[in-house]
């Protein structure tokens, strides 16, 4: 390979390194054609770009990037793919998902909102990590839930008044 020809994969690499927030390394070695294309329909259907890349370039496209990726050196053997993602626990689901039926992929490390995990021992973790969209959810529920109460009690306590009321004046 030319060398003009790794600096546009480096380049490349650099680009999504820092567009995207979060990414997955996995080893998907092994997987053959079939099982392969499988798991790439997957990840597109979730949204994650699935790339095969050689080591040696993903690690000076890491040193060159703006995040502090030190960690991720030492998992950047045999075979690596890497998988962008918008959404933290995604490639997590997926990946637990397609190994019911596979040996593969096997999680590396991941990269979610600057953290970085190492080992396939971390894969539960990730995917209970709630997504900015699912923490937003939880949070306006949280604040839903005490002005739903009032409101209830407002209006069931308001039939209660009327009803008083109403008793009150048939009396008289």
């Amino acid at each position: 390979m030319k060398k003009e020809d790794k600096d546009k994969i480096i380049d490349s690499l650099i680009e999504k390194l820092n567009s995207f927030k979060n990414f997955y390394l996995a080893d998907t070695s092994e997987l053959n054609a079939a099982n392969t294309t499988a798991l790439r329909r997957k990840c597109f259907e979730k949204q994650i770009k699935l790339e095969v890349v050689k080591n040696t370039l993903l690690r000076k496209a890491l040193e060159r990037s703006n995040g502090n990726y030190e960690e991720l050196y030492d998992v950047l053997s045999k075979s690596t793919s890497i998988m962008f993602t918008e959404a933290g626990n995604v490639p997590a689901k997926l990946i637990k998902e397609f190994r019911k039926k596979h040996k593969k992929p096997v999680l590396k490390a991941a990269y979610v909102e600057e953290c970085i995990y190492v080992g396939e021992d971390q894969l539960e973790v990730l995917i209970n990590i709630k997504s900015k969209f699912e923490m937003i959810g939880v949070v306006v529920g949280m604040l839903q839930s005490p002005a739903k109460n009032v409101v209830s009690a407002l209006q069931s306590g308001g039939g209660k008044i009327a009803g008083i009321v109403k008793t009150l004046s048939e009396r008289e």
